[in-house]
């Protein structure tokens, strides 16, 4: 099975960019369908963005993300990547990325593997 870890939240004012990552171990990420959500406390976990397995890479973003977000990929670093710019207030969560086998990609429950999340906060 997979193992994931992200790393690159950080405190950001309004406006400006981040880039996440996810870094798998145990297998070849190339293998999953990798996603990224976020959660704020006491709330679900929301769709961000995926992007398919390496045959066609095809990528979807949430519409609150979309022109702002891209998700991407390097399959001989075994990593996952989310850029985010014109970042806002309301950007503001933890972000966990996650892989799968299936479809239904928009759907946390979609997805077997998880990793433990990063924290991003928006906020001048």
């Amino acid at each position: 099975q997979v193992q994931l870890v992200e790393s690159g939240g950080d405190l950001v004012q309004p406006g400006g960019s981040l880039r996440l990552s996810c870094a798998a171990s145990g297998d070849t990420l190339s293998r999953y369908h990798v996603g990224w959500f976020r959660q704020l406390l006491g709330k679900e976990r929301e769709f961000v963005a995926y992007v398919y397995v390496i045959g066609s890479s095809t990528t979807d973003y949430a519409n609150s993300v979309k022109g702002r977000f891209t998700i991407s990929r390097d399959n001989a670093k075994n990593m996952v990547y989310l850029q985010m710019n014109n970042l806002k207030p309301e950007d503001t969560a933890v972000y966990f990325c996650a892989a799968a086998t299936r479809g239904g990609l928009y759907y946390a429950a979609s997805y077997d593997y998880w990793g433990q999340g990063t924290q991003v906060t928006v906020s001048s």
